[in-house]
C-alpha cells in the first residue's frame, strides 16, 4: 500500500541534512510499510540561530517553560511550520507529518485509513505521544479509540492535520513562547480538536540521542524550583482553561 491509496494525503518527513543515519533508517521503515512521502529538510536551529532568534520571545519562553531556550527546539518548531506552509500551498486536504525517529506499528496503515475515513471528527490527530494524560473517549473508529485529553498531550512524532486547521494556526504561531507540542496543547486558545488515536500505531525511538536535547537530556538546562514558579502558574492556568474549553465544546461528555 502506498500513499496513492489515500487520495488527498500529503506525507512529509522532517529530517536534518546532517542526520544521515536517521534519514537512511526512516527510508527503510517507510519502504517497509509502503508509504510514499516527501522529505522536508529540517530547519537547523543551531546553524540558523541568528535568523531564528528574532522569532522567539525569550523572556516569555523561559517563564513558561522554566529552562533555557534550546536552539534545536526552535528549529524543530519552524520545521513543522514549514511543513504546514508546503501543505497549504498544495492541493491536499490532509497532511501527515513524520519526524525522523518514528517506529511504525504493523497496523500503522490501517490506523491511517481509519483516521482519514473520519477526518471530519478531528483537526489534529496524534499517532504517537510523549505524554497523553486523562483520555476522554470521543468516538470508536474501528479498533481504535479517538481520545481527547484532559491532561497534557505532548509529542509531535507522527500526526495528521487538516488543511483548515493549518491555515488557521499559521498566523498565530509566532512569536514562539513554548515548544510546539506545548503550544498546540493549548487547545483552548487555538480552538482546535487535538486528539490521539489509541492504541497508538507508532512510537518514537531516538536511541537516547536527541538532536534537540542531546544524549540523556544533557542539553536541557532546567531552572531550580524557585525560578520555575511562573512555569507552575502557567501550567495550572492552561490546564484549567483547557478543562473549561473541553467542557464548553462537549468533549468531556461527548455523544459517542
Amino acid at each position: 500500500m502506498t500513499s496513492h491509496s489515500f487520495p488527498g494525503l500529503l506525507v512529509k518527513l522532517i529530517n536534518l541534512d546532517r542526520s544521515e543515519h536517521r534519514r537512511t533508517q526512516m527510508e527503510k521503515r517507510l519502504l517497509d510499510i509502503g508509504l510514499a512521502y516527501t522529505r522536508l529538510p529540517a530547519v537547523d536551529g543551531k546553524a540558523c540561530w541568528a535568523e531564528l532568534s528574532s522569532t522567539v520571545d525569550v523572556d516569555a519562553f523561559q517563564r513558561n517553560v522554566g529552562r533555557d531556550v534550546m536552539q534545536g527546539e526552535i528549529g524543530c518548531y519552524h520545521s513543522h511550520l514549514q511543513a504546514w506552509r508546503a501543505f497549504v500551498d498544495s492541493d491536499s486536504h490532509t497532511l501527515l507529518v513524520l519526524e525522523d525517529d518514528v517506529v511504525f506499528g504493523s497496523d500503522f496503515l490501517q490506523a491511517l485509513q481509519q483516521a482519514l475515513a473520519h477526518r471530519d471528527r478531528w483537526d489534529m490527530l496524534n499517532f504517537n505521544k510523549i505524554r497523553a494524560k486523562q483520555p476522554v473517549l470521543q468516538a470508536q473508529l474501528g479498533p481504535y479509540l479517538l481520545n481527547a485529553y484532559m491532561g497534557p498531550l505532548t509529542g509531535m512524532g507522527a500526526y495528521l492535520i487538516s488543511r483548515d486547521t493549518a491555515q488557521r494556526l499559521l498566523p498565530s504561531m509566532l512569536p514562539i513562547t513554548l515548544p510546539i507540542d506545548l503550544e498546540l496543547d493549548r487547545v483552548h486558545l487555538h480552538r482546535i480538536r487535538r486528539y490521539g488515536l489509541e492504541p497508538f500505531p507508532s512510537h518514537v525511538d531516538d536511541g537516547n540521542q536527541s538532536t534537540i536535547t542531546g544524549q540523556s537530556f544533557s542539553g536541557v538546562n532546567k531552572y531550580p524550583w524557585y525560578r520555575r514558579m511562573p512555569t507552575f502558574k502557567r501550567r495550572l492556568r492552561d490546564l484549567l482553561a483547557k478543562q473549561v474549553y473541553l467542557l464548553q465544546t462537549g468533549q468531556i461528555f461527548p455523544k459517542t
